[in-house]
Order: C-alpha cells, then sequence, then structure tokens
C-alpha cells in the first residue's frame, strides 16, 4: 500500500482545530466521497482510501448528502414520490 502524503500550511490544522493524523485522516475521507460520488471509485475502493470498513463507508455517505446506489439524496426522493404517484394512478 502507498501512503499518500502532501504538503499544507501549519495554519489549515490551526483554523481547523485539528491535529495531523485527524486532518489526514478527514481528507482521505472526503478524497474518497468526492472519488465515489463522480463514479471513480466503487464504494468498497473508496472505503480502502478512507481506511474504513465498506460497512461504514456505506453509512457514512448519508453524511455527505450521498447514496449507496448511485443517487442523491434528493434524486432518490424524487424517485420515491414518482413511484408513489405511479402506485395512485392504478
Amino acid at each position: 500500500m502507498r501512503i499518500l502524503t502532501f504538503e499544507y500550511p501549519d495554519e489549515v490544522l490551526w483554523a481547523l482545530q485539528k491535529e495531523p493524523e485527524e486532518f489526514a485522516a478527514e481528507a482521505r475521507l472526503i478524497l474518497a466521497m468526492k472519488l465515489y460520488e463522480t463514479g471513480k471509485l466503487s464504494t468498497g475502493l473508496a472505503a480502502r482510501l478512507a481506511g474504513v470498513p465498506r460497512v461504514v463507508f456505506i453509512f457514512q455517505l448519508s453524511q455527505y448528502g450521498l447514496s449507496p446506489f448511485g443517487l442523491t439524496a434528493d434524486e432518490l426522493e424524487e424517485d420515491l414520490e414518482n413511484a408513489k404517484r405511479a402506485s395512485y394512478c392504478e
């Protein structure tokens, strides 16, 4: 496994009031979420990048307004409303 490192100003840690390890973990999670959201990584690979089990990653998706089904929360809600309307038509 390769370790991803990057430089950032110390002021960032101070502004966020984070320890370096905590900041790195949060940055990995945010990167994993974005790569999942754009369809570049599956939930499994994104979870590995974030350093968490896949089940935990899937639960964390909702905190970022994402869905494990590839839909945003708004799209999922819209689909549910469409399904309800369609079932009333019968």
